[in-house]
């Protein structure tokens, strides 16, 4: 049986062992449970005492003997809702305390299609409803697919993104057909122009992506840099074919 799940809600090694132990036994003496378990008396009863602590274990008096018993298992459910409920108290002062922060992360690295999916995603999420793309090749299309782009695009839209994209002419019957949707204007570039390489700026927010056999990309997010290649992308676009 995979206990991980114990561990991640706080217990011990010892404190899972004599748990689970107590559950096959039932109600049994400290004894049993040193016995069954393997581990030492000291390391049981100290796992006796914060069970108890933790409302996971119960104990009967028969005269001088403590007869031992875990809860049902189905109270570690009421346990994670209490670790939940205590978490959200305090995560009002802990998102505060990130705002406080002078220095926030500036730049990220993603890797492979999966990592790429994923910061072209990051980009829609902006209050700008702005999105720029220059340098967009045939080879994005290849490695992430029609599919992903159609969605991303019809994601982008819902968002009331408006989009000005700029690409490679290796991807001008793409680009034709993606100028019929809404928020959506498209310009090409020569051939001359690089084919691996992408860069998106939306918002505050600047991404990278190179387009080799296992691509990889960057997101940088500082406003300034945002603003610099915003104007380099005005530039292009005013150069570029329609």
């Amino acid at each position: 049986m995979d206990t991980s799940i114990l561990e991640d809600l706080g217990l011990t090694g010892a404190e899972i062992k004599v748990f689970r132990t107590l559950l096959e036994l039932g109600s049994s003496t400290a004894g049993k449970v040193v016995e069954k378990s393997g581990l030492q008396n000291a390391v049981v009863h100290r796992a006796f005492h914060s069970l108890a602590e933790k409302g996971l274990l119960t104990y009967v008096l028969e005269g001088k003997i403590k007869n031992y018993q875990a809860v049902s298992p189905r109270v570690l459910l009421d346990f994670i809702e209490e670790k939940k409920t205590r978490l959200q108290e305090i995560l009002p002062e802990l998102e505060a305390q990130q705002k406080l922060a002078k220095e926030k992360p500036r730049a990220t690295i993603f890797q492979g299609v999966r990592g790429v999916k994923e910061l072209l995603q990051l980009l829609l999420e902006t209050d700008s409803g702005e999105y720029y793309a220059y340098g967009g090749p045939q080879k994005a299309n290849e490695l992430l697919g029609d599919h992903f782009w159609e969605s991303f695009h019809n994601k982008r839209i819902s968002k009331r993104i408006k989009a000005k994209l700029l690409f490679h002419a290796s991807l001008r019957s793409w680009g034709k057909q993606l100028q019929k949707k809404k928020l959506t204007q498209v310009r090409f570039t020569g051939r001359q122009f690089e084919e691996l390489t992408e860069t998106v700026i939306s918002g505050n927010k600047v991404g990278i992506v190179i387009y080799l056999d296992k691509p990889y990309g960057f997101l940088i997010e500082e406003k300034l840099a945002a603003r610099s290649y915003r104007k380099f992308f005005e530039l292009l676009w005013k150069l570029a074919q329609v």
